[in-house]
């Protein structure tokens, strides 16, 4: 499989906010978001075996990996990294952009999917596939990464929808101020959660944090 970078830093997002983790983060994206942040990741890489991927994450005195991307579910492998990690007892977070079937993934224990929906800002929400939501468990995570007010409408809609029995996170795109997204979500009494991406507060838009 083709993995970007592996690295040891604190989860800065979702319902694992502060844990720290070992982030493996695939090669390769089908999307292409306007406020992507990861862009190095749809080509930079180097060609590993699920053997070594799995020595490299041992190295790290951390029980919790979080597989991200890119887009993961694009590797064939990614399904065998994490049956190998569960067997040798780590906490496995998959973080998947809303593009792929995740029906097979929910069902690993206890394994938690992230479902990442994007928005119209993101210029992506046409490549969603919205029979994911019904798929997710209680273990598992949604998050709307939102800019602006259709942002949230949108997602907001697609709550009333598809009522996701998981943890839900409206999350402001990194530079936009949180205070107008946080104002919504109190004049709605949205039951979801404000996520901010504090890896980025304590060290800025870094590669390997």
């Amino acid at each position: 499989m083709k993995i970007c970078e592996i690295f040891y830093s604190i989860q800065g997002e979702g319902r694992w906010t502060g844990l720290l983790n070992v982030f493996v983060r695939t090669s390769g994206c089908n999307l292409r978001c306007s406020y992507c942040d990861t862009k190095y990741a749809y080509e930079e890489g180097e060609e590993m075996s699920v053997k070594e991927v799995i020595d490299v994450v041992s190295g790290f005195n951390c029980r919790h990996v979080c597989i991200t991307g890119g887009e993961p579910l694009l590797q064939d492998e990614t399904e065998l990294l994490i049956d190998k990690l569960l067997d040798r007892g780590y906490f496995i977070c998959l973080e998947t952009n809303g593009s792929r079937n995740i029906k097979k993934f929910v069902k690993h224990e206890p394994l938690v999917v992230s479902l990442d929906i994007k928005c119209p800002s993101s210029s992506m929400h046409r490549e969603m596939l919205f029979e994911n939501i019904s798929f997710l468990k209680r273990k598992d995570q949604l998050k709307f990464v939102i800019k602006n007010k259709e942002d949230y409408l949108y997602a907001k809609k697609l709550l009333l929808r598809y009522k996701p029995v998981c943890p839900v996170f409206f999350q402001p795109v990194w530079g936009v101020n949180p205070e107008e997204l946080a104002s919504l979500i109190l004049k709605d009494n949205l039951n979801v959660r404000l996520g901010l991406q504090i890896h980025k507060i304590i060290w800025g838009e870094k590669k390997g944090v």
